[in-house]
């Protein structure tokens, strides 16, 4: 990946998918030692939780490159040029206000009250410029949450093509967003959940 590409996924959902295989591998495999014909059962089940824990908490990424942000969701990645984001938002998650709509990054939301309660004082400070509205922030810019740090990732590649007068007369290229469905991950699912129907009912 270049230089000039930052890609941001928090920590906790890459623990959560590693722990969650972990525990689906590790399971099988126990269980296998002890009677491996009733562990065929649960083998399309279990790969079925892995890969969706994949999907939905692994996989998802907020993307920042030259040209654009990309969203890379639990189904689908949608592609938004630097010229059509009009504003973030981080109300429930890294929202990016678009000439082609609204779109929320899964891999980013915000924080909970709780969180936002206990984050240090400096959670709030030194972040890029267009974040303050009248002085202060709102609790899902704050660096505690995941939608406060991809949030300051992408306002600050955004000041920076602003300060450079890349944006003073966006132009769109497309009608819409380009967006790439997961296929490959979707058709996957489709199949392991076939399979674990299949299985416990002839089971």
């Amino acid at each position: 990946m270049s230089a000039d590409v930052v890609e941001y996924r928090p920590r906790f959902g890459r623990g959560l998918a590693v722990g969650v295989a972990v525990l689906g591998v590790g399971g099988l495999v126990v269980s296998a030692v002890t009677d491996w014909r009733a562990t065929l059962t649960f083998v399309a089940p279990v790969a079925l939780v892995v890969l969706w824990v994949w999907a939905a908490y692994w996989r998802p990424a907020v993307i920042v490159s030259p040209a654009s942000v990309e969203l890379r969701n639990v189904t689908r990645t949608i592609e938004l040029p630097w010229p059509t984001i009009e504003r973030v938002d981080t109300r429930y998650a890294l929202t990016l206000h678009t000439a082609y709509g609204d779109y929320a990054a899964w891999a980013a939301p915000a924080p909970g009250r709780a969180q936002a309660v206990r984050a240090p004082k400096d959670a709030g400070q030194n972040l890029p410029e267009s974040t303050y509205r009248g002085g202060t922030v709102g609790s899902g810019d704050l660096m505690v949450g995941a939608s406060g740090q991809a949030a300051a990732i992408v306002r600050a590649r955004w000041e920076e093509l602003r300060d450079a007068g890349l944006l003073d007369d966006p132009r769109l290229e497309r009608g819409r967003p380009r967006v790439r469905w997961h296929v490959a991950t979707l058709a996957a699912m489709g199949v392991l959940l076939a399979a674990s129907v299949l299985t416990f009912t002839l089971g």
